[in-house]
């Protein structure tokens, strides 16, 4: 694991600061949520650190779900074309959904998942992300749940990765140029 940290340029948000930050959002969304249940989608890989620490915050009764979406292959940069590679196993109709999502970067995955998962009439969607880039052009989607600001940096760890490395760091960290280019 050495190794890896070596390839990390700065240190954004500690193993401190994550565990804290998603305590707060779980104790939150518990307060708001009052006489729900709740379907808890992650989407995989990226967000399913988050997630797992997040449902342990939230004392509502809940189902956890999955499903695997991809974007970007092995790039730095969303792909732009949106595919499904695992589907949920529950249905949303008529339920409260919450999108766990690690990252709001471009915005365009999330876009697609919230449109499709609309379209299966649920009673409900929110989103809660551990992290919002701070990007110029991001589509125009309502987080009511976010941990934190982050640069639009190259940033892993904490589940988010570089062609599959790094998911398991505990903090999150700006990966240096040199690894990726």
């Amino acid at each position: 694991m050495q190794v890896m940290h070596e390839d990390i340029d700065k240190i954004l948000f500690t193993e401190d600061d994550l565990r804290a930050r998603v305590s707060e959002m779980g104790h939150q969304i518990t307060a708001d949520h009052q006489g729900e249940s709740l379907l808890v989608v992650s989407v995989l890989r990226g967000a399913a650190i988050f997630m797992a620490d997040l449902v342990r915050n939230i004392t509502l009764p809940l189902e956890m779900d999955y499903m695997a979406i991809s974007s970007y292959g092995n790039g730095v940069k969303s792909s732009g074309i949106v595919r499904i590679l695992k589907d949920l196993s529950s249905s949303v109709e008529g339920r409260h959904v919450l999108i766990a999502e690690d990252i709001l970067d471009s915005g365009l995955t999330l876009s697609y998942l919230m449109r499709n998962l609309e379209s299966r009439n649920p009673a409900s969607i929110e989103v809660a992300t551990l992290l919002r880039k701070k990007t110029r052009a991001q589509a125009d989607i309502d987080c009511r749940y976010v941990g934190f600001e982050c640069p639009d940096e190259f940033i892993v760890g904490y589940g988010l990765d570089y062609a599959e490395r790094y998911r398991n760091l505990p903090y999150i960290g700006v990966l240096k140029k040199s690894v990726y280019c």
